[in-house]
């Protein structure tokens, strides 16, 4: 006879392992934390340029922040058309990441007739990490102290000066054409891998003027090399107090006071959990004070934006400048 104790026992012991298997695989499901491996952060330019310095120091505090490696891979070339390929080409999982200025967001896919990608389709935003003023310089001992006298020169030179920048359609490029088109002087633009490149051709006075980041041009005015001619920027730069804004010097440019800023992005796709993951990371860091005073030493105002800021802001400046782009007829094939 079997006893009404085991009747008990069996239905109880049946129920909870029905009950475990059944929880088993949703246990299975579940993600890792995340971050659970180091990420990749692309680099769109060379090592030792201004964006590359940012990308870097947003990569240390985040690895802090986030608990994993943060390594930087630079994939420099063809204004950043080559990192964006790649990161298109990785997992949306939130290990590959990328660095990305204004140029990449709002203009550089505006240049070629036939689009190399979209940049609202094919990224999802983490943060904009901060906004810089460009600068507009020359070699020193050229003889140009004033815009007046870069103006001269272009009017006294078959072809106009020949001026450098980062890549077709970067910031650099655009502010200068715009700003020769305003000044009604001719001028010869002479693209470049990286800003690195400009600026070793500059100082070697091959070039005659580029656009730079606030933080390469401070330096190398300070150190004699170069002379700045104007701040494209609202106000003057704490950096280089006594260089004018563009707007004081000449009043008809005022509209070229646009800061550059860059980003932090992802393949579209990525959820929208670890997008905020890694946001909550970027405000964290801002209020670091080591981050923070790495970012003030380039003369970067450190922002405070939601993931989705990243769009809105790429879709607000691509509003000023693919006019622009097709006024002085820069598209190309």
């Amino acid at each position: 006879m079997t006893s009404s104790k085991a009747h008990c026992i069996r239905p109880t012991a049946l129920a909870a392992t029905l009950a475990c298997a059944a929880w088993w695989p949703f246990a299975q499901a579940q993600p890792a934390a995340y971050p659970a491996k180091p990420l990749q952060l692309v680099a769109q330019q060379p090592p030792g340029s201004g964006s590359d310095a940012m990308t870097r120091v947003w990569a240390d505090c985040a690895a802090r922040e986030l608990g994993q490696s943060v390594v930087v891979q630079n994939k420099p070339g063809a204004n950043g058309i080559l990192a964006v390929n790649f990161l298109k080409g990785q997992p949306a999982d939130g290990y590959t990441l990328m660095s990305i200025g204004m140029s990449q967001m709002s203009i550089t896919p505006y240049v070629y007739r036939q689009r190399p990608y979209d940049p609202l389709a094919d990224f999802d935003g983490v943060a904009v990490l901060g906004t810089s003023p460009l600068v507009l310089a020359v070699p020193a001992g050229s003889g140009i102290a004033r815009l007046q006298d870069l103006d001269r020169l272009a009017r006294a030179t078959p072809g106009g000066v020949n001026f450098g920048s980062p890549g077709k359609g970067s910031p650099a490029h655009l502010l200068t054409s715009a700003l020769l088109d305003k000044m009604g002087a001719p001028g010869t633009h002479v693209p470049f891998v990286g800003e690195g490149a400009g600026l070793t051709a500059l100082m070697g006075q091959q070039i005659q003027a580029m656009t730079l980041v606030m933080s390469t041009a401070a330096a190398q005015v300070k150190a004699g090399k170069l002379t700045a001619l104007a701040v494209f920027g609202a106000q003057r730069s704490p950096l280089l107090p006594d260089v004018p804004t563009i707007a004081e010097a000449l009043p008809a440019a005022a509209d070229l006071a646009r800061p550059s800023w860059i980003a932090v992005v992802a393949r579209a796709g990525t959820p929208p959990e670890l997008l905020n993951r890694l946001n909550a990371a970027t405000e964290k860091c801002r209020g670091d004070a080591q981050y923070k005073s790495r970012f003030d030493a380039m003369n970067v105002s450190l922002t405070a934006t939601a993931s989705r800021d990243v769009r809105v802001w790429a879709e607000r400046d691509a509003a000023v400048w693919r006019p622009l782009i097709d006024k002085l007829g820069l598209a190309t094939e």
